[in-house]
């Protein structure tokens, strides 16, 4: 009975350190600079789940890698108006489609499903009003410099 104690203090343990840990995003909003004329923002994240935990996999913007998928974590990029596609590929690969206009900010929630070896990450579009409920309580993962 103990060694199972152990073994789920351990593994609470493990977990915990797969978690975003950047600065949560109230924090982090005021110093995210103003978009240019000719782009509009788009917003990555994942919220808090035990599911797939350990999944980090990579996000890619038209093929591009823009960063990776971390639980609790969020980070954006600011890129050109017009169509775009998000994608994430774990044993499959899942997109989301969505077009971009100047100044305009778009919400991309990516969340585990069950797969056949290793879980799913899969893309969605969210709106403005969910996304912002959500991001309160993720912390920042991008590259970018947040203060």
């Amino acid at each position: 009975m103990k060694l199972m104690k152990f073994a789920a203090i351990g593994l609470a343990l493990a977990l915990t350190g797969c978690a975003a840990t950047g600065p949560k995003f109230a924090e982090a909003e005021s110093a995210v600079p103003a978009l240019k004329a000719d782009q509009g923002r788009v917003y990555f994240y994942r919220n808090s789940s035990m599911l797939g935990a350990a999944l980090k996999p990579a996000i890619q913007l038209d093929g591009i890698e823009v960063g990776n998928s971390h639980q609790g974590g969020y980070f954006y990029v600011d890129t050109y108006a017009g169509s775009h596609v998000a994608q994430t590929s774990t044993e499959a690969t899942n997109k989301v489609s969505f077009v971009l206009d100047k100044g305009e900010t778009k919400y991309v929630r990516t969340s585990v499903s069950m797969g056949l070896m290793v879980g799913h990450v899969v893309p969605e579009l969210v709106g403005a009003d969910q996304a912002r409920k959500d991001l309160s309580e993720l912390s920042y993962t991008g590259t970018k410099a947040a203060k």
